[in-house]
């Protein structure tokens, strides 16, 4: 199946299973984060983990789904921290409702997350139950590295790769690995695949950091320069102070909002920094390109990597 078909898919079963129960205040906003868009990467990666080692997508159907509900988990929690009044265009749901209704409604998704699992009849029950619980965890302490940053002087490029493959690339880890659970993928292919997810995941998040600086407001869907305004010490500022430590304290000392964003950014492209960052991410793709050929000689049906990969190499968004 084609990305599209087993997106359309995951949709179909969000659709008809919505979140019920009272008191409304706790479910509503359940359901609000639930349906507020997004790409559905992490359930289409499940998805394609099972069809790639020769299962049955429908079958993973119910894991998908618990690792989007845990993703949207964790945004709700991450919005209270990061005092985000908006995602993905839409008020957050602190904003819509309250800060405790919120804090109530991530951590009854995250309930709700373990009962899909255990709503999945299939093999390896228990196999993804401790995968997700293991990724459950590095990506809370993903969050924790990520708030400590703010607070610290000096970040290392390790440092910064370290936190975001908790943060974000091994839940895309996760996704790919526990779907070719379900089809009883052997122990290799699981962890090639986990090892695939991880290199698309990174050269994600490198491509996010990419576009947040130097993309188009609206191609991104969101204002440009927002991690410059905001001080974070992503891959590009820790560069930065590599590069000229400086200017870049002068930066980020002397100029706030708008005029920071414009000086920080014709700097860092005079420094070449947009292409650097740009190789860097390719590089971790070409790294996936590399484990699709070792998982095509294992005989796993890699037409779905390939798509995934290419979809997310060649996004604007």
């Amino acid at each position: 199946m084609s990305i599209a078909t087993h997106l359309e898919n995951y949709l179909d079963y969000l659709r008809k299973n919505p979140f019920q129960g009272s008191p409304s205040n706790l479910y509503d906003p359940m359901n609000y984060i639930m349906n507020l868009g997004g790409k559905r990467i992490r359930p289409v990666l499940c998805l394609i983990g099972a069809e790639s080692c020769g299962g049955n997508a429908k079958d993973a159907i119910s894991v998908a789904h618990a690792i989007e509900i845990f993703h949207n988990f964790s945004l709700v929690h991450d919005d209270i921290m990061d005092r985000a009044d908006q995602r993905r265009g839409l008020s957050t749901v602190h904003k819509k409702w309250n800060a405790p209704t919120a804090i109530l409604a991530g951590d009854n998704l995250l309930v709700k997350a373990y009962e899909s699992i255990l709503a999945y009849g299939g093999p390896n029950k228990d196999a993804i139950l401790a995968l997700f619980s293991k990724t459950a965890t590095e990506v809370c302490e993903g969050q924790q590295d990520d708030m400590d940053f703010a607070e610290r002087n000096e970040v290392s490029e390790a440092d910064y790769l370290h936190m975001i493959q908790k943060k974000t690339a091994v839940l895309l880890g996760c996704s790919l690995a526990a779907g070719a659970l379900t089809a009883n993928a052997s122990e290799d292919v699981v962890e090639k695949l986990y090892q695939f997810a991880i290199a698309v995941g990174m050269s994600f998040q490198l491509m996010d950091d990419y576009l947040d600086a130097f993309g188009t407001s609206n191609k991104v869907g969101k204002v440009i320069g927002g991690d410059i305004m905001e001080g974070k010490k992503t891959w590009l500022y820790i560069k930065s102070m590599e590069h000229d430590a400086n200017t870049t304290n002068q930066w980020f000392g002397e100029l706030e909002g708008q005029n920071r964003a414009d000086a920080v950014i014709e700097g860092w492209k005079t420094w070449g920094l947009d292409t650097m960052i740009l190789d860097n991410s390719t590089e971790y793709g070409t790294a996936a390109k590399a484990i699709i050929q070792e998982l095509a000689y294992a005989g796993v049906e890699t037409q779905g990597l390939q798509e995934l990969l290419d979809y997310l190499q060649d996004r604007t968004h």
